[in-house]
């Protein structure tokens, strides 16, 4: 399709409602670009097998109002499979509703001329990339529309380079530009009344954690032992659990199920307690945690409570493991409020994923039981540090999760991890499916790329702006 712009000449931006500050910046230019790599083994997860990513970086040029400029940069895979699932829209074409979308940011952020704090700027620009997204669907006559999470992923980069440049203006860490001397709105101007007069640095940690424990990736098509390789990559990676887990040192292990095959799902977590039981004796490790991610495929609640009775009657020193349980039913709370998650939680924290796109969707997760919250990077910078204020403020259990970022934006969402206080543990898929795209960047961040001890190296994570970037 011939590329053109959907936007209007003119875009009525609202005001940002503040006290004018020094440090406030304007976008005095933005461009963006694409990268695509192939992936060394396929992952699959939410019924659909993924072989390649292609990443959208944004580079920007902010002027403060007292004459300062500084350039920042943000990245992140355009993760249309996950964001912006599709029974009816083939894989290139929501990928090039993503592309046509990136577009519409462009301009609307290019557009946007009103000095503020990164959060502010985000605050007032995402009611317009929303209208955006509309206006592409209209435009290519989209069978299905781009949902709100598509529209937060496509965003991101764009949001993360503004607070990677901000950063770096004031020679700070992005995570240290998050208290009162810098932001002139308290929390409850972008929540709500629960956070009148706090800020937003008492949920954020200044410096990173030193280290935090991997979190290595199971998929659903990925081999466990020798006997499931038909042909061997050789490339020189570990490709069985057992390998990773000598290779990494790994304690933590995320296992992708299928939710549609209760029998298989039960099976596959014996699999892999089997395997990694076997491998750690040798390594004389005795303590090691699973997470169980569903990607909302499970049909119902009963199906989740069935499957955690049949773990734990056939493998109880799996289920002992089992640390959390991520988004195991449908994205849609709204129109599947029937699943409700309390008796599910009272066994293990169920973490909303997919469907966390604002704080209605947090709220109304915690309404129908569930305990938990999964902050991405890729629903934008702005967004997950509000997410991670609230999900400490209501007391819900946190993670972290990646998209298989690799690059700049794993740098992004692992120094997002490292410093959301009650994270404990951190993924890297990048490493295990695209480890082409890592190339350069692991001998900037030793231990960050490729983990031999079972920790990713976030002290590292504490240079000016989201660290990616010099």
């Amino acid at each position: 399709m011939k590329r053109r712009s959907f936007l209007a000449t003119a875009v009525a931006f609202p005001a940002i409602l503040r006290a004018k500050k020094s440090t406030d910046v304007k976008i005095k230019d933005i461009s963006y670009g694409y990268e695509d790599y192939s992936y060394r083994t396929p992952i699959k997860f939410g019924g659909s097998v993924v072989d390649k990513v292609t990443l959208l970086n944004v580079n920007v040029v902010l002027e403060s109002n007292a004459g300062k400029t500084a350039k920042g940069f943000g990245s992140m895979p355009l993760g249309n499979v996950w964001s912006f699932p599709s029974k009816v829209l083939k894989y290139e074409q929501t990928l090039e509703a993503m592309k046509a979308l990136a577009t519409e940011i462009h301009q609307i952020t290019a557009a946007y001329k009103e000095p503020g704090h990164p959060i502010d700027l985000n605050h007032a620009l995402e009611p317009e990339y929303l209208k955006a997204a509309d206006k592409v669907n209209k435009a290519l006559k989209l069978q299905q529309p781009i949902p709100k999470l598509c529209t937060l992923v496509t965003a991101s980069p764009f949001d993360a380079a503004v607070h990677d440049g901000f950063g770096k203006m004031l020679g700070r860490s992005a995570y240290q530009t998050y208290g009162p001397d810098l932001m002139s709105n308290d929390l409850s101007h972008y929540l709500n009344a629960d956070f009148k007069g706090e800020t937003l640095d008492r949920y954020v940690l200044k410096a990173p954690k030193p280290k935090m424990p991997l979190y290595h990736l199971v998929g659903a098509v990925d081999p466990i032992t020798a006997s499931d390789i038909n042909k061997r990559v050789g490339d020189g990676l570990p490709e069985t659990l057992p390998e990773w887990i000598n290779y990494s040192g790994l304690s933590h292990l995320k296992i992708k199920l299928n939710g549609e095959d209760i029998l298989w799902d039960v099976n596959r977590v014996l699999a892999v307690e089997r395997a990694a039981a076997e491998a750690q004796a040798k390594r004389g490790v005795s303590k090691w945690v699973y997470s169980l991610d569903f990607n909302e495929k499970c049909p119902n609640v009963q199906y989740l409570l069935g499957f955690m009775r049949q773990v734990k009657e056939k493998a109880p020193a799996a289920f002992d493991r089992i640390q959390y349980i991520e988004q195991p039913t449908a994205r849609d709370l709204r129109a599947n409020r029937q699943n409700k998650m309390q008796e599910a939680a009272k066994v293990r924290p169920v973490v909303i994923d997919e469907s966390l796109t604002d704080l209605e969707a947090l709220l109304l997760s915690r309404e129908i039981g569930y305990t938990g919250v999964a902050l991405k990077a890729c629903k934008g910078q702005s967004q997950a540090v509000l997410m991670g204020a609230a999900a400490q403020k209501y007391k819900m259990f946190l993670c972290v999760q990646d998209l298989t970022c690799p690059g700049a934006s794993l740098i992004h969402s692992a120094g997002l991890a490292a410093h959301v206080p009650t994270v404990a543990a951190i993924e890297c898929n990048s490493r295990q499916y695209v480890p082409v795209a890592n190339k350069g960047w692991d001998k900037r961040f030793p231990g960050v790329f490729d983990v031999r001890d079972g920790y990713v190296n976030t002290g590292l994570l504490n240079k000016n702006g989201l660290s990616a970037a010099a």
